[in-house]
C-alpha cells in the first residue's frame, strides 16, 4: 500500500532494518513526488490486519471473504492477507483440502497497482507465497501442474495494473474483474462472474450498470486457466 504523505528525503532510498530484514519504504524521491509512493512498514501492515482478524482468520466463510487493495505497491498488504488466510486454512481444513482452499483464498484477494514494476512484483510475490505453501505441505506445484497454472491465472485476473481513480487499466480500457463464486454442493467448483470495476461505484450511487459481460460455465477451481 502506498501513502499520499510525502516526507522530506535526503537520500534516494529510505530503508528500515530489523534484524536480518531490510524493508525499502521509498524507492526514489522522483517516485514519491510523482506518485506519492511510500511503502507501509511490515509491522504497521500486521497491526492494521489485526483489526480485521475475524474476516481473515476465524469468522464464518473466512476463506472467501474478499479484500481489495486500491494501491497495491509491491504487494506487502496482499501477501500479508494471503499468509494469514493460509495459516488459518492449515488450522481448519484437512490436508487433502489445502490445495483447493488455498486457491479459493487466492481468488478472494483483489488489487490495482499503477506502476508496472510494482505490479509485476505484487503478482510474483503472491505466486511465491502460494507455491511455498504447497511445497510446505508436499503438494506438487510446478509450472506444468494445473494447481500452479490456476493460481497464476487467478493472480493475473485479480491483481491488475491500472488506475483505481479512473477505473482504467494500463491500456486505457475499463478495469474488468471477476467474482469467483464457490458452488456449495460441489466444493471444488467455481462459477466465474465478470464485472467492471466501475460498476461498484454505480452500485454505491444507486445506479444501474447495463454492460453485458461474458458468462462462464462452472468448473473446478484448479481448472480455471482452461477457460472458466
Amino acid at each position: 500500500m502506498t501513502s499520499g504523505t510525502t516526507p522530506v528525503l535526503q537520500q534516494r532510498r529510505q530503508v528500515v532494518v530489523k534484524g536480518d530484514q531490510v524493508e525499502v519504504l521509498v524507492k526514489s524521491r522522483d517516485r514519491v513526488k510523482a506518485h506519492g509512493e511510500v511503502f507501509t512498514p511490515a509491522h504497521m501492515v500486521e497491526q492494521m490486519l489485526d483489526l480485521v482478524r475475524p474476516e481473515l482468520e476465524t469468522g464464518p466463510g473466512f476463506v472467501d471473504k474478499t479484500f481489495f487493495e486500491p494501491a497495491a505497491g509491491d504487494g506487502n498488504f496482499l501477501t500479508a492477507i494471503f499468509r494469514r488466510k493460509l495459516a488459518a486454512i492449515e488450522k481448519h481444513y484437512a490436508p487433502p483440502m489445502l490445495p483447493t482452499e488455498s486457491l479459493f483464498a487466492l481468488a478472494s484477494i483483489y488489487a490495482v497497482e499503477l506502476l508496472p514494476d510494482n505490479h509485476a512484483d505484487a503478482q510474483a510475490n503472491m505466486l511465491g507465497e502460494f507455491v511455498d505453501f504447497q511445497v510446505k505441505h508436499r503438494t506438487k506445484c510446478t509450472p506444468r501442474t494445473n494447481l500452479f497454472k490456476a493460481a497464476q491465472y487467478l493472480i493475473t485476473a485479480n491483481i491488475q495494473q491500472g488506475n483505481t481513480l479512473t477505473g482504467l487499466d494500463a491500456a486505457g480500457q475499463p478495469l474488468v474483474f471477476s467474482w469467483w463464486h464457490r458452488i456449495l454442493n460441489a466444493p471444488p467448483t467455481v462459477q466465474r462472474e465478470a464485472f467492471k470495476f466501475s460498476s461498484l461505484r454505480y452500485a454505491d450511487e444507486g445506479l444501474l450498470d447495463f454492460d453485458v459481460l461474458p458468462t462462464y460455465p462452472p468448473c473446478r477451481i484448479d481448472h480455471v486457466h482452461k477457460g472458466a
